[in-house]
């Protein structure tokens, strides 16, 4: 089986909802992502043989198959095709591994997978026609499974009691995103891997957004401790959840023989793809068995994985992995994660990827895992080897 290599990984910084990127359309969004990295891989654009683009919310500027609008507002040529897909908030983590897919089989050479949400101009939930009456969830599965409706929020703090979390446990892992993710920012950690992106100011003038807008430097304990609980009875909060973000990014993927032929440079080589699925009510707790049925068919143990990324949905996911895999948590999320850094849906999969090549290859490090749980009780999992 053929090889597949990112040669180029990019993202934007993280904007605050109504902040920095929302006064920005979600195509022209998206196509900053695309010509940025295109740009890094000094590659010509009508050699992309294909866009697979990540989309959660597709409803208003992210209706109409957005994959190909993002391409139309690029600078890559009208002969460039995409496709927009939705595996929530795996989306475009799913869109490398169709991409890798492509050119594993020998079908395709070079491809796009990237990720865009706006989610300030395109609120979460929109596409459910709120106000309507009508669900995406039938009587026959709510009958099914016992339940009114599936809901991440319950399904975090489900995990959070299954596993015997409590309210300390998750705003101390709050806090340490912050912090982390505060610390990296200080430190240039994020300035090789960040498109900047100008936008106007609301006095109108023109500035350059180039730091992830939601970081909350110097967050205590005692100040998440005063924050209001999501739902009566539970445990988690706006502190220690994903914070709403607008951003894109996107990662370019190409054969052994397209590096050769247009002289690119592999940043990582995709070594494993799993994705897998359990209980729609919990929800998120996939990452967990995605994880080990990946280590498995990769023929690995926990112990050889030098960095690895898990999204930070809510504070009880990345704990539940670390107690469940016995992961190190000094090799999670070290950049800090979605609840400081925003988690912009369906340009996330991507967006991670990105951070965990340059968080490796700062570090000299060799193996990267990615994962994040998804709508439906899904989960991917990536691992990489830096080149």
């Amino acid at each position: 089986m053929a090889d597949a290599y990112i040669c180029a990984a990019v993202r934007t910084a993280g904007g605050r909802r109504n902040g920095r990127l929302s006064g920005i359309h979600a195509n022209d969004l998206g196509a900053k992502a695309l010509d940025a990295v295109v740009a890094r891989a000094g590659i010509d654009p009508a050699a992309i043989e294909d866009v697979i683009f990540g989309c959660v919310t597709q409803a208003g500027e992210q209706a109409g198959q957005f994959g190909r609008m993002a391409v139309l507002a690029s600078s890559l040529p009208d002969s460039v095709p995409a496709v927009t897909i939705d595996r929530q908030c795996g989306s475009s983590q799913q869109a490398i591994q169709f991409a890798a897919q492509a050119i594993m089989s020998g079908t395709q050479d070079i491809i796009i997978a990237a990720g865009a949400e706006s989610m300030s101009r395109a609120p979460m939930g929109s596409n459910y026609l709120p106000g309507s009456g009508i669900s995406p969830i039938s009587d026959a599965i709510k009958q099914k499974y016992g339940i009114k409706g599936f809901s991440q929020f319950a399904g975090a703090e489900m995990v959070a009691k299954k596993h015997g979390f409590t309210r300390d446990d998750t705003d101390a892992f709050g806090v340490e995103s912050q912090r982390r993710a505060a610390a990296a920012t200080a430190a240039g950690a994020f300035k090789h891997e960040i498109v900047p992106v100008e936008f106007v100011t609301p006095e109108g003038e023109t500035a350059i957004h180039d730091t992830d807008e939601g970081i909350r430097a110097g967050t205590t304990r005692e100040a998440l401790a005063g924050l209001k609980t999501m739902a009566e009875g539970g445990i988690l909060t706006a502190g220690t959840s994903s914070q709403i973000c607008d951003g894109a990014s996107a990662v370019l993927v190409a054969s052994a023989e397209a590096v050769k032929r247009h002289g690119l440079t592999p940043l990582a080589r995709i070594h494993n793809l799993t994705v897998t699925a359990g209980d729609p009510v919990i929800m998120l707790e996939e990452p967990l068995f995605a994880t080990d049925r990946a280590l498995q068919r990769a023929g690995m143990k926990m112990s050889d994985i030098d960095l690895y990324e898990v999204n930070e949905a809510f504070a009880s996911i990345p704990l539940a992995w670390l107690k469940h895999t016995g992961a190190d948590p000094e090799k999670l999320n070290v950049n800090g994660g979605a609840i400081a850094l925003g988690h912009p849906l369906g340009a996330t999969g991507t967006k991670l990827m990105t951070t965990l090549i340059y968080g490796l290859k700062a570090r000299g490090k060799r193996w990267g895992l990615q994962t994040m749980c998804e709508g439906g009780g899904i989960a991917n999992v990536t691992i990489i080897e830096l080149a």
